[in-house]
């Protein structure tokens, strides 16, 4: 069974940064494109940064140079540094894979809440 949990959010001030993580189980970690994505309330689910399992990325540009994604295969786990973050940008934070960043996303996990106070 293919498991997703992320971890990581809270409440921060805006300016402030977080880390989130995605301990991911139940498939071959290393095969697959793994991204973040967020909803906002009363908002539609937005992608926000994508690894491919060859280590390229692709981010929103509202998040070029705060946000940074990283994997480590080894340990299963997908990070997501988040520097200067925003009060827009209180949601929450879903992983999910896919075969390409630019494919069908078929497993998510349940979300953390990131929550920037202004």
């Amino acid at each position: 069974e293919v498991q997703l949990v992320e971890s990581g959010g809270g409440l921060v001030q805006a300016g402030g940064s977080l880390r989130l993580s995605c301990a991911a189980a139940g498939f071959t970690f290393s095969d697959y494109a793994i991204g973040w994505f967020r909803q906002a309330p009363g908002k539609e689910r937005e992608g926000v940064v994508c690894i491919n399992n060859n280590g390229t990325i692709y981010d929103r540009d509202s998040v070029k140079g705060r946000f940074t994604i990283s994997r480590d295969n080894d340990g299963r786990s997908l990070y997501l540094q988040m520097n200067s973050l925003k009060p827009e940008e209180t949601a929450v934070y879903h992983c999910a894979t896919a075969s390409t960043c630019w494919s069908y996303y078929d497993h998510w996990g349940q979300g953390t809440q990131v929550t920037v106070s202004s």
